[in-house]
């Protein structure tokens, strides 16, 4: 891949993805948001911060594209009466600046969520909008897509959902270079 002015210099040294996952399940009271933005009202995702489950799926796959050895558990443990309660989206900003303290950027992001409820369709710009924000790329850089689970297990009985998200970073070949 050659640089913007022909050089032949490449822009990237390396390219690294990572793969998150996680779930919460449903509970009466509150609100709900997925990706920072507010998606339903009068039910919520029961978990120990705002139970995110898409920053919480993102920020475990930029610390495994990181390589940093850590986990969203481990970063920010439940046990922890700080994180009662806590932004989930300001965790994934927390792992964005590890991620840029490697020397490295974010690439694109990649989330699938599946539910039979809410309908996320109609906040897809609005998640893909606040989750380029946080990752410091541009929406185009964002891909966000909805699945129902066809009324199959605790997902199709509305006890829940699952979300799975895909990163990709590059440390810059200039990285630590005088």
């Amino acid at each position: 891949m050659a640089d913007e002015a022909g050089s032949g210099a490449n822009k990237y040294a390396e390219f690294r993805t990572g793969i998150g996952y996680d779930s919460h399940r449903f509970a009466a009271g509150g609100r709900m948001f997925l990706g920072g933005i507010e998606v339903a009202n009068g039910i919520h995702l029961v978990g120990h911060s705002d139970g995110d489950a898409v920053a919480h799926a993102l920020t475990d796959a930029l610390l495994g594209a990181a390589g940093s050895g850590d986990d969203i558990g481990s970063l920010f443990p439940n046990s922890d009466p700080a994180n009662k309660g806590r932004d989930s989206m300001e965790m994934l900003g927390l792992a964005v600046e590890l991620v840029w303290k490697r020397n490295c950027v974010v690439i694109n992001a990649d989330v699938t969520i599946v539910t039979e409820h809410p309908r996320v369709s109609k906040f897809r710009d609005d998640i893909r909008e606040s989750l380029a924000a946080v990752l410091g790329v541009t929406k185009s850089d964002v891909g966000f897509k909805g699945k129902t689970n066809e009324g199959m297990g605790w997902i199709g009985r509305g006890e829940g959902l699952a979300c799975m998200a895909v990163v990709t970073i590059a440390l810059e070949a200039n990285a630590g270079a005088d």
